[in-house]
């Protein structure tokens, strides 16, 4: 089934760090919001990152995006998909990153798992790095090995 991108990125012009997923989940779809599977470990991993509470209401959730300078987008705007499954994905529609680069200033872009990754076509001299899903559906990391590699985020500020 070919899906659009239902809702645009999360950032405020003072964004420093850019974290790309690659296309939202059936259960982020519904809640019109960034990583809202209950399984999904990234509200979790970033909340250690920055020894917070985890956020857990959409507004919380953006009032510690904005706080910590975070902005969240997709590499995929539109896609053939099945579910939220990932290996599924055909049909790809990319999101305008440079346009949205050109209003924030983010110093390094972060991907989250190996589909953005893939799918991550932008030429850009700033720093780019693939970090380990926070997906459920990645058993090979534990909480603590995912926070241990996302740290990255916190120390580039």
């Amino acid at each position: 089934m070919f899906v659009q991108h239902e809702f645009g990125p999360f950032f405020a012009s003072d964004s420093k760090i850019l974290i790309l997923g690659s296309f939202p989940s059936v259960k982020s779809r519904e809640q019109g919001f960034y990583y809202g599977h209950p399984q999904n470990r990234f509200w979790k991993v970033l909340a250690r990152c920055f020894q917070e509470e985890v956020p857990t209401s959409l507004l919380e959730k953006k009032q510690f995006l904005l706080k910590h300078q975070i902005a969240l987008w997709d590499v995929i705007d539109a896609c053939e998909i099945q579910g939220s499954s990932d290996a599924s994905i055909q049909q790809v529609r990319f999101t305008d990153i440079e346009d949205l680069l050109t209003r924030t200033q983010v110093k390094a872009i972060y991907l989250n798992g190996k589909t953005a990754e893939k799918y991550f076509k932008l030429q850009t001299e700033l720093p780019v790095l693939a970090l380990p899903s926070t997906s459920s559906a990645n058993a090979r990391y534990r909480l603590d090995d995912l926070v241990n590699e996302w740290k990255i985020i916190k120390i580039s500020l």
